[in-house]
């Protein structure tokens, strides 16, 4: 099922809606490396990006998202996407409070946490899109944001902006455990991925793996996890 808002691409809750789906198993596929990586480095904190715009970041964060609640762990998705937020039309939530909010200290935390249908997972949604978004990904705050959520969910995904479009997701690649890439097959230029994978180096994020989504196989689409 998919669900819209006005002229927003819809983002698929497939691995809540169709769990037997064999786009949900590369979900899940994605997810059992992630725990493989993460069993000597504590992988909790994960950003979610693409080298560009509309090559399924937003859909694999928040599905991943939903498959790792499903093995009954805490999760929270954050859309740390300021500038085109879509985590919440994705849920049909207000974002009326969220992580700008949060730190620009307008509301707590426990007021701008938002419950899903999706048992175990939280959505902490953008908030009110700020003047200054890389500023505020940048800042102290962000970090004891994370920080605290880490005292209260097993697993924190967060929806950033493309790598080449702004220097969001750089700022907030290292004050996370990883960083998970995606790029869409047929549509991404080859150049363009290697340019963003060096971005994110740069900054010093612990690269996780790259999900390439669109591949057709018989009458699926799914995605695949290479680390």
């Amino acid at each position: 099922m998919s669900r819209k808002h006005k002229d927003k691409k819809p983002v698929n809750l497939i691995a809540h809606t169709n769990p037997k789906s064999p786009i949900t198993e590369q979900y899940r596929l994605i997810r059992t490396n992630i725990q493989f990586t993460s069993v000597d480095k504590g992988i909790r904190s994960i950003v979610v990006t693409s080298s560009e715009p509309n090559e399924g970041k937003t859909t694999t964060a928040v599905n991943l998202a939903i498959v790792m609640a499903q093995q009954d762990k805490k999760v929270i998705l954050v859309d740390a996407d300021l500038r085109k937020p879509s985590v919440h039309y994705a849920f049909n939530l207000s974002n009326l409070h969220g992580l700008t909010s949060v730190l620009t200290k307008q509301a707590n935390l426990g007021k701008a946490i938002c419950n899903t249908d999706v048992p175990n997972l939280d959505i902490l949604t953008s908030g009110p899109i700020p003047p200054n978004p890389s500023e505020l990904l940048n800042s102290k705050a962000i970090e004891m944001t994370i920080d605290e959520l880490k005292g209260i969910y097993d697993y924190i995904i967060l929806d950033t902006p493309p790598v080449l479009v702004v220097a969001d997701s750089q700022v907030v690649v290292n004050k996370c455990d990883g960083v998970i890439m995606v790029v869409a097959s047929g549509k991404t230029n080859k150049q363009r991925a290697v340019k963003a994978k060096e971005l994110l180096t740069k900054a010093n994020s612990a690269l996780l793996g790259v999900v390439l989504n669109g591949i057709e196989t018989d009458s699926s689409t799914y995605y695949y996890y290479q680390s």
